[in-house]
């Protein structure tokens, strides 16, 4: 087993917890988002995301008691959840790292700066480190091409990445 395997958690490993309820605060935020819309539907990926906070990922009971409070099924919401690339169905890390592998990021130096990532996490991309502080994901386009290569970690887009700067550019993130 090499180094870089002792870094991985495998995903699928990991508890899901199958009795997962919104809270009060989270069925409330998500009937405001409701009442913001003339369709409960709409508010799909607004309730995706609030049920999405307490764990960082949205299990399977969280998308019942989700699509039962926007009056839809579970596999429509389901689709919704599969289908928008910052809601995550498994576990992922405290910090999800973005890196966007569109061409202009290619062109710009995405594989350099995609494999510093995989050196200083020690791991590939759609693994978390095992300490569960990172997780690595490729992104069609996060909509910044003139500053190629662009990766995001949780909110915080960064542009223009190099691999020398993804060393102290990931301390800052405990």
């Amino acid at each position: 087993m090499s180094t870089a395997d002792t870094n991985v958690v495998k995903l699928a490993d990991l508890p899901k917890p199958q009795d997962f309820r919104l809270s009060e605060t989270e069925r409330e935020d998500i009937l405001h988002e409701i009442s913001q819309y003339p369709e409960a539907r709409a508010a799909s990926i607004e309730a995706l995301k609030i049920a999405q906070r307490r764990l960082g990922w949205v299990p399977d009971a969280a998308i019942a008691e989700v699509a039962t409070l926007l009056g839809v099924s579970t596999a429509e919401l389901d689709g919704v959840a599969t289908f928008y690339n910052l809601i995550y169905r498994q576990p992922v890390g405290r910090h999800v790292i973005t890196i966007c592998d569109s061409v202009a990021c290619y062109l710009t130096g995405y594989e350099a700066t995609r494999d510093a990532l995989i050196e200083t996490l020690g791991i590939q991309p759609g693994q978390t480190t095992a300490d569960g502080r990172f997780t690595l994901l490729p992104i069609c386009c996060l909509g910044a091409c003139d500053h190629g290569p662009v990766l995001m970690i949780g909110e915080d887009t960064h542009l223009d990445v190099t691999p020398d700067t993804v060393p102290a550019m990931l301390e800052a993130y405990e």
